[in-house]
């Protein structure tokens, strides 16, 4: 496993396809990376499907219809964006037209994805399993789509 230098800072997240461990950004995206947290304990994310997945660009989930309509019943967060480059492993927040409008969704970058830098609140970076999520069934919408086991904060392993 991937030496975890802050547990509690760090996302243990089992999917249908393996084990993907994400190191949060706190000092690009702090409300952002106490969200995924507080959700993570809540459970909110175990069994939550990756709706849309997108050969070369990303694997999204966090929406609890598995559509990409919905999110947490906790209110909608303002934008943490920085200039942090998007690139494979990157993790953002989904969200809609307004940019302050990410909730629970998020995107795991397959690659180099430039146009979402400054546009798309970063705030961690996979640091073991990325190929478990190229094995992430593709589609947009997914049939029959992998889905998140659960997600836990390191600290609370």
């Amino acid at each position: 496993m991937a030496e975890i230098k802050d547990p509690e800072n760090t996302l243990v997240m089992e999917t249908t396809k393996g084990k993907v461990v994400i190191a949060l950004r706190p000092d690009l995206a702090p409300a952002h990376c106490e969200r995924l947290k507080e959700l993570a304990r809540e459970g909110f994310y175990d069994g939550i499907v990756f709706h849309r997945v997108i050969d070369g660009f990303m694997a999204q989930v966090g929406c609890p219809h598995g559509t990409g309509t919905g999110g947490s019943d906790k209110p909608n967060l303002k934008a943490e964006f920085s200039a942090t480059k998007h690139l494979r492993g990157s993790c953002s927040m989904a969200r809609s037209m307004d940019p302050n409008s990410a909730n629970s969704q998020f995107f795991i970058c397959f690659d180099t994805a430039p146009w979402l830098d400054n546009q798309y609140t970063y705030w961690g970076d996979v640091i073991e399993g990325m190929e478990n999520i190229d094995k992430i069934k593709r589609g947009e919408p997914v049939q029959d789509p992998d889905s998140i086991v659960s997600m836990k904060v390191a600290a609370d392993l």
